[in-house]
């Protein structure tokens, strides 16, 4: 059962990857690439917590840690993953103002010295 669930995942992650990889640069939307991410690594971590659960039940200690030491690093990756900050379109920042806005006008005026 674990060798189909195993490959399965490896399945749907290649799917996901060229569904990615299929996508215009200009048109890829980092924010859902993100969210996806985060999908699979939750998933990935699930997995691994099972398969330590499954090894502790035959008294496999050292198994048992290695596979819950991974699905602490992936615990620790989905935190690094959704830390990163992806501007929404539209509220990018150039120049202090924000993108498509090209009057350049100040609202304050500079302070004198």
């Amino acid at each position: 059962m674990t060798q189909l669930h195993d490959l399965r995942l490896r399945l749907l992650v290649q799917q996901e990857s060229e569904r990615i990889a299929d996508n215009d640069p200009v048109d890829l939307d980092l924010s859902l690439v993100q969210a996806r991410c985060l999908c699979w690594l939750a998933l990935l971590a699930e997995a691994h917590e099972d398969q330590a659960g499954d090894a502790e039940k035959r008294c496999d200690t050292e198994q048992a840690m290695g596979w819950f030491a991974d699905s602490m690093r992936i615990r620790d990756a989905m935190q690094v993953v959704s830390s990163i900050e992806i501007p929404l379109p539209g509220s990018m920042v150039f120049d202090g103002n924000l993108l498509g806005d090209q009057s350049g006008i100040d609202e304050d005026p500079p302070l004198a010295a």
